[in-house]
């Protein structure tokens, strides 16, 4: 017995100095966070986006003895399987790189399934509205794509209304809104722009729009005859970007992507291109969350990767926010300058999402959508 509670003492003057300091982690420097992580030996972070791997690899190298563990998952996934993973008693993940903020906000943040972290380094140059509630490391797309080598004098649409006409039938793309839920924020925001798209319908038809009775205003009306119009729903991105963007392709479909997957246009074989001068909007910015879990099993670790994605000091953000600094990506560190080939944000034709209006309102567009598929 005498050595048992020998042990038990020595690891409780171990474990206690940990305990202490995790009251203070929120206001630690990296120098500070760095032995504890190093502690810990390990980060798990789900990240919407692929590039994860890239800042593994230079998480790792940055800092020695700290082994990121990036799972690559879409939000609406991240939100099922936190959730089933706490209610279960799991606290496996640290960290969540996630949008779809209207379900974020309103069922992971309400019910405490996961907290904001804002790192101290980086406080005083991200703007408060990318704070709060939860922490944005920079804007994503939701916005009209089309391919430039088959159209080299510009994009094919100008307005939205386009999409509905016979001569885009079939060939209008998306990812299954039912599956990835930025592009159901997407359908959600164009129905909450119902006065801009019924002036778009006026100016490509030249009269004014006639809602049918089971649809609420011009944007849902817009929804229901883009579906009509043989709306042709993927499974992932992958298969989108090709379908879009083949350079070869001789009458290629447009449709809804990220406008950040340009970047692989060389890699892949891809002419991708964003149709930024479309009426009203070409689509939606919105943000990309950086937060922990709740009982993150590594919670200094979990800062200090949050701290390293949001880059170094210099204009690109160096090795831990370079492979999100892409044209189409656009950081809420002020001190990151844009990419040169992107269009700049001011200039973006895209609506920026409101969370708390498009959770209250995206219930109905998901259940039209349903008796449209």
């Amino acid at each position: 017995m005498f050595k048992r509670l020998t042990k038990a003492a020595l690891a409780a003057c171990v474990i206690l100095p940990s305990i202490a300091a995790a009251g203070d982690l929120d206001e630690m420097t990296p120098e500070q966070l760095l032995p504890l992580a190093q502690k810990e030996g390990s980060v798990t972070i789900f990240s919407l986006s692929s590039r994860i791997a890239k800042i593994e690899k230079a998480f790792e190298e940055t800092y020695p003895g700290v082994d990121l563990i990036g799972l690559d998952m879409s939000s609406t996934k991240q939100i099922a399987r936190l959730e089933a993973e706490q209610q279960a008693g799991i606290h496996a993940v640290d960290v969540l790189y996630i949008a779809d903020t209207p379900v974020v906000f309103t069922k992971l943040l309400q019910a405490k399934r996961v907290s904001n972290y804002v790192p101290p380094r980086v406080t005083g140059e991200i703007d408060d509205r990318y704070k709060v509630p939860l922490l944005a490391q920079r804007l994503s797309t939701k916005v009209l794509m089309y391919n430039e080598a088959a159209f080299p004098n510009g994009s094919p649409i100008n307005n939205l209304w386009q999409l509905t006409d016979p001569e885009w039938r079939g060939r209008v793309l998306m990812v299954d809104p039912s599956q990835r839920g930025e592009l159901l924020d997407l359908l959600t925001e164009i129905a909450l722009h119902s006065d801009e798209m019924s002036k778009a319908y006026q100016a490509h038809f030249g009269k004014e729009i006639e809602v049918d009775p089971d649809v609420q205003g011009a944007g849902e009306q817009f929804i229901k005859d883009l579906f009509a119009n043989d709306l042709i729903l993927v499974p992932n991105s992958d298969v989108l970007n090709k379908s879009i963007g083949d350079i070869n392709a001789k009458e290629p479909p447009v449709g809804f992507g990220t406008y950040s997957d340009r970047r692989d246009n060389k890699k892949e074989g891809w002419a991708l291109q964003v149709a930024n001068k479309v009426e009203p909007a070409n689509g939606i910015l919105f943000p990309a969350i950086l937060t922990i879990a709740d009982k993150a099993p590594h919670p200094a670790a979990a800062r200090l990767l949050i701290d390293f994605m949001f880059g170094d000091d210099t204009p690109s953000g160096g090795p831990g926010f370079e492979p999100f600094n892409v044209p189409g990506d656009y950081a809420t560190r002020e001190t990151i300058a844009g990419h040169p080939d992107s269009v700049k944000l001011e200039d973006l034709q895209a609506w920026t999402i409101d969370p708390q209006k498009t959770a209250a309102a995206r219930g109905r567009i998901a259940d039209l959508i349903i008796t449209l598929q």
